[in-house]
């Protein structure tokens, strides 16, 4: 496994008054949050409303306009690209080779977090996906919610401290969604901590620690272990509106 220098690891992740500015249109604006380990937070908005650019934030992919991200003591702007080996990331692009077969790509990422054995990473990655009978097919041939499964091994391959999920239920039927639920819940007690964008309300409802509400860039509320979240959302949502 990757060596992690002192000073580089953390349990928690603080976000402190985060703007993100593209020209003149404001993609996220004034956001604050902390993100410890051992817990789930939600970030719930319309489409536009800044989770996929938050995430790119917490992910060292862009850097905030304004605000600032620390992770355990380190400033965002000052990690070093080791720090990466902390996070694990699934966005809308999966990132697999569909040439490669699932065990393939997933000894392949294996291989490049530095794991010990990559093979049999990838072995149990398969089988924690449910997928072992098919880990020497092509990824190609695989429907979206396989692809969507594989694609979520391949971002936990390296036991990430901060998992960074953008629409992580998309494509995938009712028992491979109870699958990730339970993975997510597994992820949580092993200590990670993770935070994931979805529409998915009905699923994200009793999963969450934390529910972050966002309207056009804005954190308009947040909730701790938030329950009846589909009301809860509308009522911040026609809250914000109104304002």
């Amino acid at each position: 496994m990757t060596e992690i220098r002192p000073g580089l690891d953390f349990d928690h992740v603080t976000v402190h008054e985060v703007s993100r500015h593209f020209g003149r249109r404001r993609a996220v604006s004034r956001v604050s949050f902390v993100a410890a380990r051992g817990t789930i937070i939600g970030l719930l908005g319309p489409n536009g409303a800044g989770k996929s650019t938050l995430l790119a934030m917490l992910a060292t992919l862009l850097r905030p306009s304004a605000g600032s991200i620390q992770y355990g003591r380190l400033q965002a702007t000052d990690a070093p690209p080791e720090l990466r080996a902390r996070i694990g990331v699934l966005g809308h692009d999966l990132f697999l080779y569909p040439e490669l077969t699932a065990r393939e790509n997933l000894a392949f990422f294996a291989a490049l977090y530095g794991q010990h054995d990559a093979e049999q990473t990838a072995r149990a990655a398969l089988e924690r996906a449910g997928l072992a009978d098919r880990g020497d097919d092509p990824v190609a041939g695989f429907s979206r919610g396989m692809r969507q499964r594989v694609a979520l091994e391949r971002a936990l391959i390296h036991n990430p401290r901060l998992a960074l999920l953008d629409e992580p239920f998309t494509g995938l039927d009712e028992a491979s969604t109870m699958a990730l639920v339970s993975r997510l819940r597994g992820l949580r007690e092993s200590g990670a901590a993770i935070v994931l964008a979805t529409h998915d309300l009905d699923i994200a409802d009793g999963l969450l620690d934390e529910a972050i509400f966002l309207r056009e860039g804005r954190m308009v509320q947040s909730l701790s272990r938030p329950e009846g979240l589909r009301s809860a959302y509308r009522h911040a949502m026609t809250v914000q509106s109104r304002s």
